[in-house]
């Protein structure tokens, strides 16, 4: 039996003892969102309850220095399903907003990338995804599922096509207040601005306009005005969806025993596929807002809703938004009786994008030799075949822009990380930037160091201690060889369409997804 369990990335990997095939192992992923290193009991907790998965830490493998390929949810999913870095496939976003927020968007995980499952499948896998997918549905019509799961190398999915955010909770607030409040007084002004200027124009006689034309186009602006708010006091029913395979079964969800649903939906994929090997990707939505918890976990944490929330989630196993630590240091637990040693800490750098060669090579299969893949095989440093990761360099993205890079040395306990720029927080002297939500990643939102910030991560987890010439004597040699491979790895990046442009992630009413109809505002319950 092979369990690797990965938090935040929770890989659970098994071989069931009535599977005769150990050349190729079942193997179950875990994942939950928006779950940090610090958050467990086996990483260090000590008020939030975690008892299971603390006990497969035990008897397996932990990793300290397990990185999240990006700090968002989008960009991070393509990276573990496909190996690469997301800026490669075109799921990084070079605007403001770095992750899809509506199920009737364009984009999505493109169909030529190859995800893992898709390997296994061709290997005689029957996979699943039970739970958060967050990588696009559609592309011309709301029924072409080109970025669908099944079209990715799933056989069978049940949960959420998109996200869980907080408007999908009745009474839980809204994420795009902030950004209503930040634009629509420049909005307004541009419109008042244009307005007066006609007016002027056409009182000087320097532009004629009629009214029938000016009363067309303040009509337009009203309708456009009315979608806008018919469609974000209707969010909830429009993009908080259930699914099973392409078939909406509840619209809008219910929060009503949720990760039990789940729970129970895997156990059932597991009986019906003992005879034969199997991939099943259980992918919470916890603990990511909107925060949710059953009545039997509601009130029994010592962290409110959140702390409820990760241990049903807990439960049913047995930093936001920047590349600071706190953002993209994760948890990572591995566990295979008989293969791998129990009670191990591995302190090197490994990424989530290890998951794709790692399990691809374990079932048997054939890397693609087409394509870069920037996850490297785990299996060595489980097994104490390697010492070092194969990751040397680790570089950390901000949406579309290089943010930050790693390097462990081979030679030298020290991890260092070189920040090119650093998110503006909101408001001064905050942790976070809680006036946008979540922190941009270029213009007037951060801030541009040169020379870079740098942190020895060996010394300073928390990155409380930038590094100077004084107090590192190596600073200059260290900054260059980062600064070295890192124009090594952007040559070897190429061109391809953004996944996340404006066009791209905008509502598009043809491609909304609908179980009923728009006078029924889309509501459907087929769940029994």
């Amino acid at each position: 039996m092979m369990i690797l369990l990965y938090l935040m990335f929770c890989l659970w990997s098994t071989s069931i003892a009535t599977n005769k095939r150990i050349s190729k192992p079942n193997i179950v992923l875990f994942m939950a969102d928006d779950l940090g290193i610090g958050d467990l009991g086996c990483y260090g907790n000590t008020t939030l309850r975690t008892p299971n998965i603390d006990i497969l830490a035990k008897r397996g493998i932990k990793l300290t220095q397990h990185i999240a390929a990006s700090p968002l949810c989008t960009p991070s999913r393509a990276a573990f399903l496909t190996g690469r870095y997301p800026v490669r496939s075109g799921m990084a976003s070079l605007h403001h907003v770095g992750v899809f927020l509506f199920s009737a968007s364009s984009g999505g995980l493109p169909t030529e990338e190859i995800t893992f499952a898709r390997l296994l499948q061709q290997e005689g896998y029957t996979t699943a995804l039970i739970g958060k997918w967050h990588l696009g549905i559609n592309c011309h019509s709301n029924d072409d599922y080109c970025h669908h799961p099944l079209n990715h190398g799933f056989n069978y999915f049940y949960g959420f096509p998109v996200n869980n955010i907080r408007d999908c909770k009745p009474e839980h607030g809204s994420v795009f207040q902030r950004g209503i409040k930040m634009y629509s007084p420049t909005i307004l002004q541009i419109t008042g601005l244009a307005l007066i200027s006609l007016g002027v124009l056409h009182y000087l006689g320097l532009l004629r306009i009629s009214h029938r034309v000016l009363g067309f186009f303040i009509l337009m602006a009203a309708v456009l005005i009315g979608i806008l708010l018919f469609f974000f006091y209707n969010f909830r029913y429009l993009n908080c969806f259930l699914m099973r395979n392409y078939s909406i079964i509840q619209q809008p969800w219910s929060y009503k025993n949720l990760t039990q649903r789940f729970t129970e939906e895997a156990k059932r994929f597991i009986r019906r596929n003992t005879d034969a090997p199997f991939l099943l990707f259980l992918s919470y939505p916890q603990v990511h807002t909107a925060l949710f918890a059953s009545q039997l976990f509601r009130g029994k944490s010592k962290h409110g809703l959140y702390g409820d929330a990760v241990e049903e989630m807990d439960w049913s196993i047995g930093g936001k938004a920047t590349n600071w630590e706190g953002g993209i240091r994760v948890p990572g637990l591995l566990y295979w009786p008989g293969v791998l040693n129990p009670d191990i800490s591995i302190d090197e750098p490994t990424s989530n994008m290890d998951v794709f060669p790692t399990i691809v090579k374990l079932a048997g299969a054939q890397l693609p030799h087409d394509r870069i893949i920037d996850g490297r095989d785990l299996m060595p440093l489980l097994q104490g075949i390697a010492v070092f990761s194969k990751h040397e360099f680790l570089f950390h993205y901000c949406n579309a822009y290089l943010n930050a890079v790693r390097w462990h040395p081979r030679n030298s306990k020290s991890i260092w990380k070189a920040f090119f720029f650093t998110p503006k927080f909101s408001p001064e002297g905050a942790n976070g930037c809680f006036e946008s939500h979540v922190c941009f990643c270029h213009g007037n939102f951060v801030t541009y160091h040169d020379p870079p910030l740098l942190f020895d991560l060996s010394k300073d987890p928390e990155e409380k201690h930038p590094l100077t010439p004084e107090t590192e004597s190596d600073f200059y040699e260290i900054l260059h060889t980062i600064q070295q491979a890192m124009s090594d790895h952007t040559q070897s990046l190429m061109a391809v369409p953004n996944q996340l442009s404006l066009g791209n992630i905008m509502w598009k009413p043809w491609l909304q997804p609908c179980c009923s109809s728009f006078l029924k505002f889309c509501y459907c319950n087929h769940e029994p």
